[in-house]
């Protein structure tokens, strides 16, 4: 049993630094090669946001717009998609010399049926969901009771079974793995003793997000990041960040965010072993209302990140409100890693963070917008209905 964390303080702002490792460089190679075959893919935008960067006091903030992303708001299919595959070519011992999803959907029917299973706070699940579409099989997505209905709707509509789950999104997971059997497969991105390769295909998945900016960074005369913002939640987004920006010979630092609501990893960072946190977890970086890290995950975002910051929901506001003045839309769980950064490069004690993560007025900042307005109408009480302008 994962030990448990006492409730956190009610604190605006919880920061841990600490002595970042490297970790052997991921080849993304075969995952973009992957990813390339899929319908409508195409490289999502690298946008310069000159007013972030001024609200930071940094040269440059690039950042990664993953609100279109293969037909959905959201960059959790690359990881779903991969995983799936991997985990369909290993259970039926399927040729890898497809060409279209038509190709590799037509090797599965003779394995039919077949439903694809997964916990999610949204959009991993209706990632799950597309694909299982794609490939003409069923799916089945567990959801906590505290989703919003936009969410719910949106998995909905990708033809899935939808189950609401009286709990957390912890407790969901729980729910999603007692089904997997010969005619369910789970698809998670959160890992437990016994299933630990899916959730690494789906970090591995992640890697094209970071192939593409280093083409598109490349493609205007600029070099790697001096600083990056990850969003956690179970930790798998950052351990893919952390699998590219902390290999040898690369000086990237990494800040870690998650809500204050549920600050599973750094809680656990500051136990110096996984610990899990109670809910409720009410955050409206929904995405991140996670109580537990990825048995997966934690050996990269333990050890491979600078700083773990935990922030208030109000943060996030006005991280999203930011990025709409640089004309980019930003859901709350998109612009958490934003928020983690304005609190730690412009909050109290901003020059003691500044100089621990060596930032200056010199430094290029990535941010990574993991998600569109996937709660249009919180999307719009918060920064209005007019959005970016």
């Amino acid at each position: 049993m994962t030990p448990r964390a006492s409730p956190a303080p009610d604190r605006s702002l919880i920061l841990h630094h600490a002595r970042p490792a490297h970790f052997p460089a991921a080849d993304t190679s075969e995952v973009l090669a992957f990813h390339r075959k899929l319908p409508g893919y195409a490289p999502t935008p690298l946008v310069p946001a000159p007013r972030t960067a001024a609200a930071l006091g940094v040269r440059s903030v690039w950042v990664k717009d993953e609100s279109h992303r293969l037909g959905l708001p959201a960059y959790k299919i690359l990881g779903a998609s991969w995983a799936t595959s991997r985990a369909l070519r290993e259970r039926f011992e399927l040729s890898e010399t497809w060409q279209t999803l038509e190709d590799l959907a037509s090797q599965l029917r003779p394995h039919l049926p077949l439903t694809l299973v997964a916990a999610t706070d949204g959009n991993h699940g209706r990632a799950v969901a597309r694909v299982g579409r794609w490939l003409g099989l069923g799916a089945h997505i567990l959801v906590p009771a505290d989703m919003v209905d936009a969410r719910r709707e949106a998995i909905a509509s990708e033809g899935a079974r939808v189950t609401v789950v009286d709990g957390t999104y912890d407790e969901a997971v729980e729910a999603a793995a007692r089904r997997a059997d010969e005619r369910h497969l789970v698809i998670s991105d959160t890992a437990w003793a016994g299933y630990e390769r899916v959730p690494a295909w789906v970090v591995e998945g992640y890697g094209t997000v970071f192939g593409e900016i280093d083409g598109q960074l490349a493609a205007r005369g600029e070099g790697p990041p001096d600083l990056v913002a990850a969003q956690m939640g179970v930790g798998a987004l950052a351990a893919a960040v952390v699998r590219h920006y902390r290999a040898p010979g690369r000086g990237t630092r990494v800040v870690g965010v998650e809500p204050l609501a549920a600050a599973c990893v750094l809680r656990s960072v500051e136990a110096g072993h996984p610990v899990d946190v109670p809910g409720p977890h009410d955050s409206i970086m929904a995405g991140l209302n996670c109580g537990r890290p990825s048995p997966v995950a934690w050996p990269l975002i333990s050890g491979g990140i600078s700083a773990f910051v935990a922030v208030p929901d109000a943060r996030a506001e006005d991280a999203m409100r930011l990025l709409a003045r640089d004309g980019i839309v930003s859901g709350e769980s998109g612009a958490a890693g934003l928020a983690g950064l304005l609190a730690v490069l412009t909050g109290p004690d901003t020059i003691a963070h500044r100089e621990a993560l060596r930032v200056d007025e010199g430094s290029r900042v990535l941010v990574l917008s993991t998600e569109g307005a996937t709660d249009p109408r919180g999307y719009a009480r918060i920064v209005g209905s007019r959005g970016p302008g």
